[in-house]
Formats: C-alpha cells, sequence, structure tokens
C-alpha cells in the first residue's frame, strides 16, 4: 500500500484524515499563496491543493510508494477571497461584512503521485445570523479568529453564528471527506484502516 503524506499544517485536516482511519504522515510544505491576477477564487484554491500536493512530493524526491494529499479553503464573499485577517480591525470588518448574509466556502483537495495527480473541487454555502458588534468583538478576543480564513472556525466557538449549511460540513472545516475518500480509493488507499496501522502518524510527527 502506498505511503500517505499530508501536506498540511492544519490541525483540522490531520483530525479529519484520523477520523476516516487513515493514517498519514504530515508534512509541512510553504508555497506562495497569493492569487494570480484575474484568477477565480476556484482556480485559486483548486491551483493551491495541486502545488501543496506536488511541492510535497517533489520535497519527498518522488519515492515511487508515495502519495501525498494537498488542500486549501477559501471564504469568499461577492466574489472576493476572504482570507485570514492580518489584525483585527480586519477581522471585526470581515465579521460585519459576513453578519445575516449567506457566503460561500470553496475546498479543494488534491493527490500527486509520480504517476498522476487528480484534484476535486467543493462547493458550501454558509448562512450567518445576525452579529451584534460586542460579540463579534468578544470573538476575537478569544484568539479563534485569528488563524482562520474568513475570520472565523466552524467547527470551534464561531459555531453559534451559522444558521445553515448547504453542502459539506468537512469542506467547510478544511477537507471535504467524501471527496477526499474517493480520491483516496483511485490511489488505492483505504478508508476505516485497521489502528494497527496508524503508528507511522504517531512516528511521523516527530
Amino acid at each position: 500500500m502506498a505511503t500517505l503524506y499530508l501536506a498540511s499544517g492544519s490541525p483540522r485536516r490531520r483530525e479529519l484524515l484520523t477520523q476516516i482511519g487513515v493514517p498519514f504522515i504530515p508534512q509541512i510544505v510553504p508555497i506562495d499563496e497569493n492569487a494570480l491576477p484575474d484568477e477565480s477564487p476556484s482556480a485559486y484554491v483548486e491551483r493551491l491543493a495541486r502545488e501543496k500536493a506536488q511541492t510535497g512530493l517533489a520535497a519527498l524526491g518522488h519515492p515511487p510508494e508515495a502519495v501525498v494529499l494537498g488542500a486549501d479553503t477559501a471564504v469568499v464573499l461577492d466574489g472576493r477571497i476572504l482570507g485570514k485577517p492580518a489584525d483585527r480591525a480586519e477581522a471585526l470588518a470581515t465579521l460585519t461584512a459576513l453578519s445575516g448574509r449567506e457566503h460561500q466556502v470553496l475546498t479543494a483537495v488534491a493527490l500527486a503521485s509520480n504517476a498522476r495527480v487528480a484534484a476535486r473541487l467543493v462547493a458550501s454555502r454558509v448562512w450567518f445570523r445576525p452579529l451584534a458588534q460586542a460579540e463579534i468583538e468578544a470573538y476575537w478576543d478569544t484568539g479563534e479568529p485569528q488563524d482562520k480564513a474568513g475570520s472565523y472556525g466552524i467547527q470551534g466557538l464561531a459555531a453559534v453564528f451559522v444558521s445553515q449549511v448547504q453542502g459539506s460540513y468537512s469542506a467547510v472545516v478544511g477537507l471535504p471527506l467524501c471527496e477526499t475518500a474517493e480520491l483516496l480509493a483511485e490511489f488505492a488507499i483505504p478508508c476505516w484502516q485497521p489502528p494497527a496501522l496508524h503508528s507511522q502518524e504517531g512516528a511521523g510527527r516527530g
């Protein structure tokens, strides 16, 4: 069986892969995450997912048994990507813009091996209830929004802001599990592997 590497520092993606019984070795892959001129949000997230997977494979030296998973998520409002906030003011402005409205979350997942690269893109819709300024400020003070695309984490404290999700909840968190499982199967990596096989994940954490 191939060895799966996860080219991501996201603890959420690690938790989601573990949830479906897939052992992996974590790998940090730095890439340029700036959007290209006139690049659409969907093209942007799929490009980054592919680049993470391919860069991770190259960093390993292209071993024949390796498969690398890369993923990227973008929160999109009115066609504009809302990235991680640079500071408090940007986070408050982002959350104020999301208040009482629907936005889109795009997540792409890609797998790369020496033989090929394959990717899937998943679009989900998320609705926020109206937010009071005081609770937006209180949420910032928790520290949770600081490293989150769109300045919120649906799996965390911001769950109380979300009135409805249409699409893949796991994709909004950071990894679409249904589509990821389908891709893994194409690379002969099954889900629900016996717990004994998961020892390689712990070994890879150093």
